[in-house]
């Protein structure tokens, strides 16, 4: 398989993912900053110019973390990436797609590109506000799915890997966690998959 990916970005999680699993992969790192996703090159794979892609072994693309979390999920049953009951399954799929949807698309996306939202500079900091509090209340929602459990469905999958990454990100701006999920965040820096992606990605990281 060959996943196309940013260090540092949402492609994490599925990075995560994919050292779980022990698969083996290509990496071709893909340089936001520098617009490389609007190359002719990546639009020929992924005509959204988003991250992640994941070409399987089949040469199909796939895209969309929430979409390439379950494809690695389903199709290899037993790592046990979803839980095996339909109601915790189901908690799984709602609280990834409000991690992607919410707390990524509608929080960090203002707090990260803000341009994105408004082109006048005098409003920046008002989006960038925004953007906060979006982030902030899916954290305390995400903190009460979590109590009394180490993970989202009581037993790890993919839902985790996606609250791992926005996690990551509030560590890097200095935004407090709610106790669980700060909780959550440090159980997964535990897991020998996170900590290999983070070294890999260029991250300096102290095993705890």
């Amino acid at each position: 398989m060959k996943f196309y990916m940013t260090p540092g970005s949402c492609s994490t999680g599925i990075h995560i993912l994919l050292e779980e699993l022990e698969k083996v992969f290509e990496v071709t790192i893909v340089n936001l900053p520098a617009g490389q996703h609007y190359t002719p090159e990546y639009i020929a794979i992924n005509p959204k110019s988003t991250i992640p892609t994941l070409i399987r072994d089949n040469g199909q693309p796939l895209t969309e973390f929430q979409a390439i979390a379950y494809w690695l999920a389903r199709s290899n049953p037993k790592a046990g990436l979803l839980p095996a009951d339909l109601d915790s399954e189901v908690l799984a799929l709602e609280t990834m797609d409000y991690v992607v949807g919410t707390i990524h698309m509608q929080g960090f996306a203002r707090i990260f590109n803000t341009t994105e939202f408004t082109p006048n500079e005098t409003d920046h900091e008002a989006v960038k506000s925004r953007g906060r509090k979006i982030v902030e209340n899916g954290f305390a929602i995400v903190n009460r799915i979590l109590e009394g459990k180490d993970y989202i469905a009581g037993t790890y999958s993919i839902a985790d890997a996606a609250l791992f990454y926005v996690e990551f990100w509030a560590d890097k701006i200095n935004l407090n966690l709610p106790a669980n999920c700060q909780s959550h965040y440090y159980r997964m820096l535990k897991r020998p998959a996170v900590y290999q992606v983070l070294r890999e990605e260029g991250y300096q990281v102290q095993q705890i």
